[in-house]
C-alpha cells in the first residue's frame, strides 16, 4: 500500500511541475488548460464519493482552465491526493487497472493518463517448465544454485500497479526466485561446513496423490564489521529511458542508502553511460559520503544507451582499485535497455564471461516499468558471477542493499551446484519446481570447469520437488523394465543431496552429501515448508503451469491463515495474493 501511494504522489507532483514548466516556456493554452484541468479534478475528487451517482455528479461539475497549477505542490493538495489515492485503491480494489482507467477517463479523472502508462515493451526469457522424470531411468537431478529475487519483486510491482492475474506475463515468473525471495529458519552450518542443509517431505498441497520434498541450504551469517573491504564500482544507466520517477530518481536514493553502510577501508567509483561514458568519481574513500552522495545527486538522464562502453570502463576501474582478498564488484543499475554497442543477450553473455576472469563480480539492479529488459539483466548477472535484483521502491532497496548487504555483495561460495539422487524404491518420479534456466547435465556436477551460481554470506537456497511415490496410482510405468523388481538391499531413504562448491578464488571444488531419510516425512509439516509450498503454488498459477493441480488463490489464503507468521515480507505476500483473488 505504501509503495502504491508513493507512486501516485510521484506522478501527481511531476504532472503539476510539468504543467508549470509548460506555462513558463510558452506552451499552448490548450495543453496548459488540460494539465490544469486534471490537477483541479484530482484535488476536488480527493473527498471520496459516497456513491457512484454522487461521483458522477461531481465529475460533471469539473471545469478546466479555472485553477492555476503552482510550481510547488502545497501540503493541502498533497494530503488531498493521498486521500484520493487511498480511496481509489480501497474502493476499487476488485477492478483491474485497465477497467479502472477506462472508468476514470469517462468521469474526467485521468488518474492513469496515456503518458503515465506507455506501451509495454518489456522483454522476458524463460525455458519450458520442468516435467516429471522417471527415477529408474534418470535418478539424478542436477542444477545450479540461484539466489536471484528479481522475478518476485517485478511481479509484485505489476500487482501493485493494478494488474490482474491474466495480465501478468507468464514468462516473467520464475518460481525459484519467488521461493528464494523469503527467509526461512533453516539449519545453520556445522563447524567446518560451508552449508547447513534442511530436508522435509510432506503431502503435496495441490495434488493429494503426490508428495512434496523441500531441500534447503544456508550459509553462515557474517558480521559486516568484520567483512572484507569492498571495492565497488557503481555503473549507472543515465540514458533517456531512465528519465522516469521509478528509474533514475529511485536509483539515486537506493545507492545513497548503500553509501551510508560503507566504511573507511571501502572504495567507490562511479561510471555513468548514456550516448557516451563518463567517469564521475574514481576511488573515493567510503567515509567520503558527502562527496559520493553529491556525485549521485548530480546525475540526470538523457541520450542513448552505450552499455558496452560503460561495462568496459567499469571493469577497468574495478581492476585499477582491486583489493586482494576483498569484495571487488561492479554494480550495474539499469532498465536493461541497451541500444549502442553490444545489445543481443548472447553477445552480452560472451562479453561478461571473459570479464569475470579478472576476479571482479557483477551484480545487476533492475529499475522501472514499461520497457525493462529482464532477459538482458538476468544473463548479465548470471555470467558475471553476481546476483540480479529488481528495485521497485526504497523499501526493496533497503532490503537488498542494507538488510541483506552481506548476502547481496559478499560472495563466500562460487560455482555452487546441487545434485539430488532419488531412490527408485521410494520415488517413482519427480519434477523440480523452477530452476529451468539453471538445469545442468549430471556429468557437469563433477566438472570444475562448468560455471554455476554464487552464494553470499547468510544466503539460503530452497528447492522444491514434486514427487510421485513408488506404488502411487498414477506412477509412471515402464514397458521393458519392472519398477517393482527385487532389490538385494532395501533402501528407505528418499534421496541423497550433494552440494559441490568452490571457495572464492579456488579452482578445485569441494563436495558434501546429506541423506534425506525416511523420517524426513512429516504428517504436519513445518511453517517454512507450508509457506514455501504456498509461494510455489502462487508462481504456478501466475505462470499457468500444467502441474498446478488444485492450486487457487483461495486455497493459498486459507493455508496462510494457519501459519504463525511475524515477517513483513511474508505478510506482504498474503496481501498480494488477496489483491489478485479480488479480480
Amino acid at each position: 500500500m505504501k509503495r502504491q501511494v508513493l507512486k501516485g504522489i510521484a506522478w501527481y507532483v511531476s504532472t503539476a511541475l510539468l504543467a508549470g514548466t509548460l506555462v513558463g516556456c510558452g506552451a499552448s493554452e490548450t495543453k496548459t488548460e488540460e494539465y490544469e484541468g486534471e490537477a483541479a479534478a484530482t484535488e476536488e475528487t480527493a473527498q471520496a464519493p459516497a456513491s457512484d451517482e454522487t461521483q458522477s455528479g461531481q465529475a460533471d461539475s469539473y471545469e478546466t482552465g479555472d485553477t492555476a497549477v503552482e510550481a510547488e505542490l502545497s501540503e493541502e493538495i498533497s494530503d488531498a491526493y493521498d486521500g484520493l489515492y487511498e480511496w481509489n485503491l480501497e474502493a476499487d480494489a476488485a477492478t483491474n487497472k485497465a477497467e479502472k482507467r477506462q472508468a476514470e477517463e469517462a468521469k474526467g479523472m485521468y488518474l492513469y493518463p496515456d503518458y503515465y502508462e506507455p506501451e509495454n515493451a518489456e522483454e522476458y526469457e524463460k525455458a519450458e517448465e520442468n516435467g516429471f522424470c522417471i527415477t529408474a531411468v534418470e535418478p539424478l537431478s542436477t542444477f545450479s544454485a540461484d539466489v536471484d529475487t528479481a522475478s518476485y519483486a517485478n511481479v509484485r510491482r505489476m500487482i501493485e500497479d493494478g494488474y490482474s492475474a491474466d495480465m501478468i506475463d507468464p514468462t516473467a515468473v520464475r518460481p525459484e526466485e519467488f521461493i528464494n525471495y523469503f527467509s526461512y529458519d533453516l539449519n545453520a552450518p556445522k563447524k567446518g561446513d560451508m552449508f547447513g542443509v534442511t530436508a522435509e517431505v510432506a503431502a503435496c498441497p495441490w495434488n493429494s496423490d503426490h508428495e512434496l520434498m523441500m531441500v534447503g541450504m544456508k550459509t553462515e551469517e557474517i558480521d559486516m564489521s568484520k567483512a572484507p573491504d569492498s571495492n565497488l564500482v557503481f555503473l549507472l544507466d543515465v540514458s533517456g529511458s531512465m528519465d522516469e520517477p521509478d528509474k533514475l530518481p529511485l536509483l539515486q536514493e537506493s545507492f545513497i542508502q548503500l553509501v551510508e553502510e560503507l566504511g573507511a577501508h571501502d572504495t567507490v567509483s562511479i561510471v555513468t553511460y548514456a550516448s557516451g561514458v563518463d567517469v564521475v568519481l574514481e576511488g573515493a574513500n567510503g567515509n567520503e559520503k558527502d562527496q559520493i552522495c553529491a556525485a549521485i545527486d548530480s546525475l540526470y538522464a538523457g541520450g542513448g544507451t552505450n552499455g558496452e562502453g560503460g561495462i568496459q570502463i567499469a571493469y577497468e576501474l574495478a581492476e585499477a582499485n582491486f583489493i586482494k582478498g576483498g569484495n571487488n564488484r561492479v554494480i550495474l543499475a539499469t532498465d536493461g535497455d541497451l541500444n549502442i554497442g553490444i545489445s543481443e543477450p548472447d553477445e552480452l553473455e560472451k562479453f561478461i564471461e571473459q570479464k569475470r576472469k579478472s576476479g571482479v563480480y557483477l551484480s545487476v539492479l533492475g529499475f522501472g516499468t514499461g520497457n525493462i529488459k529482464d532477459n538482458n539483466m538476468e544473463r548479465l548477472a548470471d555470467c558475471g558471477n553476481g546476483n540480479y535484483s529488481y528495485i521497485d521502491s526504497l523499501f526493496e532497496a533497503k532490503k537488498v542493499l542494507v538488510e541483506e548487504m552481506g548476502s547481496t555483495l559478499l560472495t563466500i561460495a562460487e560455482d555452487v551446484k546441487l545434485q539430488v539422487e532419488f531412490n527408485p524404491q521410494k520415488v517413482n518420479s519427480y519434477r523440480l519446481i523452477g530452476y529451468e534456466n539453471r538445469m545442468m547435465a549430471a556429468t557437469d556436477f563433477n566438472d570444475d570447469t562448468k560455471d554455476a551460481g554464487e552464494i553470499g554470506a547468510g544466503h539460503s537456497v530452497v528447492a522444491l520437488y514434486e514427487i510421485i511415490p513408488a506404488g502411487a496410482e498414477d506412477e509412471i510405468a515402464l514397458k521393458y523394465q519392472d519398477n517393482k523388481a527385487h532389490y538385494d538391499v532395501l533402501y528407505t531413504d528418499y534421496a541423497t543431496v550433494s552440494v559441490r562448491y568452490k571457495e572464492p578464488g579456488k579452482k578445485e571444488s569441494k563436495k558434501k552429501s546429506y541423506v534425506v531419510a525416511e523420517d524426513a516425512y512429516a504428517k504436519r509439516p513445518s511453517d517454512d515448508f507450508v509457506f514455501a509450498s504456498l509461494v510455489a503454488e502462487f508462481a504456478m498459477i501466475l505462470s499457468d503451469s500444467d502441474n498446478k493441480g488444485t492450486s487457487s488463490f483461495e486455497s493459498i489464503l486459507d493455508a496462510y491463515k494457519t501459519l504463525d507468521v511475524d515477517d513483513e515480507y511474508k505478510n506482504e505476500f498474503y496481501y498480494l495474493v488477496k489483491q489478485l483473488a479480488k479480480h
